[in-house]
C-alpha cells in the first residue's frame, strides 16, 4: 500500500487518469462522431490529456480548498 504522505498525488492521479479519459472521450466523441478508428483516436487524445491533466490537479487542489473553504458555510453543533 501506499503511505498516507502520498495521499494528494494519489488522489490526483486518479482524479486526473478518470476525467480526462471522461473528457476527452466526449469531446472526441462529439467534435468527430462514432467512427471507425475513434478508440484509437480517444486513446490518442487521452494519454495528451492525462499528461497535462495530472500535474494541473496537482498543483491546483490546494487552491481548490482553499476556495471551497471560503464559500462552504461550517455546520453549526446543536446544543
Amino acid at each position: 500500500m501506499i503511505p498516507t504522505q502520498y495521499s494528494h498525488y494519489v488522489f490526483s492521479f486518479f482524479m486526473s487518469l478518470l476525467m480526462s479519459g471522461i473528457m476527452s472521450g466526449c469531446i472526441t466523441i462529439f467534435n468527430l462522431g462514432w467512427i471507425a478508428d475513434l478508440w484509437q483516436i480517444w486513446l490518442q487524445a487521452w494519454v495528451g490529456a492525462f499528461v497535462i491533466a495530472f500535474p494541473t490537479i496537482v498543483l491546483i487542489t490546494p487552491l481548490v480548498r482553499r476556495l471551497v473553504l471560503a464559500v462552504v458555510k461550517p455546520i453549526q453543533a446543536q446544543v
